[in-house]
């Protein structure tokens, strides 16, 4: 079964199949993560928005419908300016072809895209025309019964050079979060 969204007939298929969405959502339900912001993940996103210096940093859970940004730090203004002089705001959630986070969650790999632009397959994402999205570094959350919860990321309105030290960064930041969920888990609270 997929959980993308009907495409065109000959279009490329931008957003990966998510086979692991519904195990994903049920194990999600049960930690209690990933329908409600979350004081705890916010602070994580800001502190690891003030480490990397980006504009917009995420904890992200992917169920089955879309994303949900448990954690989330933005810009104080949006940085973004359409041509009819509004500009876009990132709320707590995306339908599942917005973003980069999918292709993290499903591929189950960390993921350095220094110049979206550079990229053809995720240069017509979404994020880039609403948020000015230039650059991302995510790395999944994967606990420890091999399952991935969503994501840790940031990114920026313009390019960045991540580089190995940048994926090192963002991998440890998952690595650390997931001990911390899964303690909460232990002791039987929510994060």
């Amino acid at each position: 079964m997929s959980y993308d969204p009907p495409r065109p007939a000959g279009r490329l298929l931008l957003t990966p199949e998510d086979r692991e969405a519904p195990a994903r959502t049920e194990r999600l339900r049960r930690l209690g993560l990933g329908e409600r912001p979350e004081p705890a993940l916010d602070a994580f996103a800001y502190g690891l928005a003030g480490f990397t210096g980006a504009a917009y940093a995420m904890v992200n859970f992917l169920g089955q419908e879309g994303q949900f940004f448990a954690g989330l730090h933005t810009p104080a203004v949006a940085p973004v300016v359409r041509g009819d002089g509004t500009g876009a705001l990132l709320g707590r959630s995306l339908p599942r072809d917005h973003g980069f986070c999918p292709h993290v969650v499903v591929r189950r790999k960390a993921l350095a895209l220094g110049d979206v632009s550079d990229y053809p397959r995720f240069a017509g994402n979404p994020v880039v025309d609403e948020f000015g999205v230039r650059s991302y570094l995510g790395a999944p959350l994967i606990d420890s019964t091999g399952m991935v919860l969503g994501t840790v990321s940031v990114s920026d309105t313009r390019p960045r050079a991540w580089g190995q030290e940048g994926l090192a960064a963002i991998k440890g930041q998952a690595a650390d979060l997931v001990v911390r969920i899964e303690r909460g888990e232990s002791d039987g609270l929510p994060f």
